[in-house]
């Protein structure tokens, strides 16, 4: 890393579980990056706690819930405002949801580098943050630890050398479950994560594979590689984060303890790496044996039904994504049964994956109607 002052990071969703592990690699590596702006949905309890602790130029929430919050800008604009500040020349967007995007894209006409873990605004506008990207000289770093694997993998290579991308899955917590017992599933059974601690949202996710779906749609965009070459394999132990299989027949993985905190700081380091002693150091004895299994479709549809919307292009993949968040959030709240997520996506997806999607204003208006859609199916 170049010598100097600390380059300013701002954390967008910094009181979740991926802003949270990107605050203490931040911490650990003072030296080198410091903490410009923090932004939180909901948390002004561990807001102000982490305002005290790492005093950024600017704190925003977007639902103060009632809190007093002098000195912090409120509502979602605070997002962008974030992503906008010239004192932050990386901004790590760990907003869950469709609403990370136009932080996202704000970063990248700023020309900023994004360490994206907001999946969503490549899955719902991959090609408007494409476009955001040239106009501003902004860049992408992935965060995901199947991206940040796939990336450090190719090391510069063309998506032409590349024959195959495999993702794995941990299989979330109903591996190896029958049709009948998922059909009884628990809030709590499923978020019951075997192997990452993660959000409720996401580890509903992972427990559909609809998770898997937008990493799927993310690598397209990320790396340039198209659909019939991306893969997913199962993977309980989430140790082999991803493989590249290249044309003449090489396969590279990158391994690697399940610890956020590895991709995250790469995604702040990229292409070069820090000293890092915060995570467990690599032991192949204790994290063996290391196994593999294929998808089982017909349990967890959620991720075909993803990747056919990637395929489909246009509207089809935010509809899918606003779909997914439609249902879990559904599911979260009791309405609904886990296996009727894959069945309110199916639905949504033909009722609206093929609206317009030509702009920004278009494919938010096809995620208000795949939510419609979803929340109007369960209205009885």
């Amino acid at each position: 890393m170049a010598t100097g002052a600390p380059i300013g990071v701002a954390v967008l969703g910094s009181t979740g579980s991926i802003g949270t592990a990107a605050l203490r690699v931040v911490a650990r590596q003072g030296d080198h990056f410091r903490v410009a702006a923090l932004t939180a949905h909901r948390n002004a309890a561990l807001l102000r706690e982490q305002e005290r602790r790492y005093a950024p130029s600017y704190v925003g929430i977007v639902d103060g819930e009632g809190a007093r919050c002098p000195g912090w800008a409120e509502g979602a604009e605070c997002l962008v405002e974030a992503a906008r500040r010239p004192d932050s020349a990386i901004v790590l967007n760990a907003v869950v949801g469709a609403a990370g995007l136009d932080a996202t894209l704000a970063a990248l006409e700023a020309g900023k580098r994004v360490a994206l873990a907001n999946k969503e605004s490549l899955v719902m506008a991959g090609e408007l943050v494409e476009r955001a990207a040239v106009r501003g000289g902004g860049e992408i770093v992935p965060v995901d630890s199947e991206h940040s694997a796939i990336l450090q993998c190719l090391a510069g290579r063309s998506p032409a050398d590349v024959r195959r991308l495999v993702l794995t899955a941990s299989g979330g917590p109903f591996r190896g479950w029958d049709a009948d017992r998922l059909a009884r599933a628990t809030l709590d059974d499923a978020l019951r994560h075997p192997t990452w601690s993660m959000g409720r949202k996401i580890t509903i996710d992972s427990a559909t594979l609809a998770n898997k779906a937008l990493e799927v749609i993310e690598a397209h965009f990320l790396f340039g590689v198209a659909y019939d070459r991306i893969e997913v394999v199962v993977h309980p132990q989430s140790v082999v984060h991803s493989f590249v299989e290249f044309v003449d027949g090489s396969v590279l993985a990158q391994l690697g303890v399940p610890s956020m905190e590895l991709p995250i700081l790469y995604a702040l380091t990229h292409p070069r790496r820090l000293p890092d002693d915060g995570v467990p150091r690599f032991d192949p004895v204790a994290l063996s044996p290391l196994t593999f299994e294929p998808v089982r479709h017909d349990l967890f549809p959620a991720l075909g039904l993803g990747v056919q919307a990637g395929w489909a292009g246009g509207a089809a993949p935010a509809v899918f994504n606003a779909a997914n968040e439609a249902a879990v959030a559904l599911f979260l709240d009791g309405r609904v049964r886990f296996t009727d997520i894959p069945g309110a996506i199916e639905s949504a997806l033909a009722a609206a994956g093929a609206l317009p999607s030509d702009s920004r204003e278009a494919l938010l208006a096809a995620d208000r109607e795949a939510r419609r859609h979803v929340t109007q199916l369960f209205a009885c």
